[in-house]
């Protein structure tokens, strides 16, 4: 496997797990980088730019990341409420009038970032034109009732987060998040990172597609139990209502899907944009002061919610805005924060350590949280510390 890119000194087994999730796992193009610390440690990239094709994998090679943009919207969040712009525990009718509808005078704004708001599923779900308008979609969300009593549990809010969010930081702001993120984000700390990628950009995104996990894939393997089959089966479940919050499904590979600005799934990124992003929440990077303020960083790893999750069945620990390490979505130790995105790209902090690492991929396997190939990158990491 011709890997490209560099590794420091101690973190060759960074490198050694990349290449043996290519040749044991079926890997056909990713990208991972760390950080330690605010400096990086491993940035590396192999195999092709499209599941699909043969075109080399390149060094400005980016991919939508899914579920691993939800990371970044959260910070927005709170990043707003250090500027003293958002109270976490105001109700999101506060800042969102038309929100108060239909039983939601009560949902809070932590609620939406802790997926505890009941709103994970749509009456009638979304079309793709219709879920990349913000105005059709954040109405549909104004208008909707929730699932259950807000605040009293918690379900993966997988496609209405984008609404949620997106719908919160334009009244807040007067910005749309993609610009928010552009502007107060990606452009200070040099990322190549979008939630609504610009059309000069549009040459440098890979295409994914659904690829099948080998049968003998070493390492972690979560088999899914009866329930969580059973739930992502059942069209009528809460699962697959939240999943199919979007119907039909978009294509992802659209660059209208691309250009839009959906702060749950269709974040454009390089793993090193993710990783540098993570590093920042933790530590300065490149000279410049870290994103979060102590407080701020003690939010983003507090358990807001825990236990059996109503959307993703499994057990789920989640900070405001965050997945925390446990069972469903183990990383680096238990300080560890971070996001991951369906079918294989992950995104997180360790502050103990000093560890930020991100891993993109164009082959999705089905999972929702962990995943054989990040977590083999997390173990040659835990190794070399």
């Amino acid at each position: 496997m011709d890997v490209q890119g560099t590794v420091a000194a101690g973190f060759e087994p960074v490198r050694d797990a990349f290449v043996r999730n290519f040749e044991e796992r079926g890997e056909r193009g990713a990208a991972v980088a760390v950080y330690r610390h605010g400096q990086k440690v491993a940035d590396l990239w192999a195999g092709t730019r499209d599941v699909d094709g043969r075109a080399p994998w390149a060094v400005d090679t980016t991919q939508v990341v899914r579920s691993v943009t939800k990371g970044v919207a959260a910070a927005v969040v709170l990043l707003l409420h250090q500027r003293g712009q958002i109270d976490l525990d105001a109700p999101v009718g506060t800042y969102w009038p038309e929100f108060k509808a239909n039983g939601k005078e009560r949902v809070l704004v932590r609620h939406l970032l802790s997926h505890r708001a009941g709103l994970p599923v749509l009456d009638r779900p979304l079309t793709p034109a219709e879920a990349i308008d913000p105005a059709t979609a954040e109405a549909a969300m104004a208008a909707q009732a929730p699932a259950w009593e807000p605040g009293t549990d918690h379900g993966y809010h997988a496609q209405t987060y984008s609404w949620l969010i997106a719908g919160l930081v334009r009244r807040v702001t007067g910005r749309t998040i993609g610009r928010w993120v552009a502007e107060e984000i990606a452009r200070p700390l040099g990322l190549d990172f979008w939630i609504g990628l610009p059309a000069d950009e549009a040459h440098r995104v890979g295409r994914i597609g659904q690829a099948e996990e080998p049968p003998s894939s070493p390492g972690l393997t979560l088999r899914p139990k009866r329930s969580v089959v059973a739930a992502y089966s059942d069209p009528d479940s809460l699962t697959r209502r939240a999943f199919g919050a979007i119907h039909p499904l978009p294509d992802e590979n659209d660059p209208a899907y691309h250009a839009a600005e959906l702060p749950a799934s269709n974040g454009i990124s390089t793993a090193r944009a993710v990783a540098r992003f993570y590093a920042a929440t933790i530590g300065a990077v490149g000279g410049r002061p870290r994103l979060f303020a102590p407080a701020t960083l003690t939010l983003a790893r507090t358990e807001e919610s825990a236990g059996p999750d109503r959307v993703l069945v499994v057990p789920t620990r989640l900070s405001l805005g965050f997945m925390l390490h446990g069972p469903a979505c183990p990383l680096l130790g238990p300080g560890s924060f971070g996001h991951p995105g369906r079918g294989g790209s992950l995104g997180f902090a360790d502050p103990e350590s000093g560890i930020a690492l991100a891993y993109t991929t164009n082959s999705m396997w089905t999972g929702v949280t962990a995943d054989s190939r990040s977590q083999a990158l997390i173990r040659a990491v835990r190794s070399a510390l």
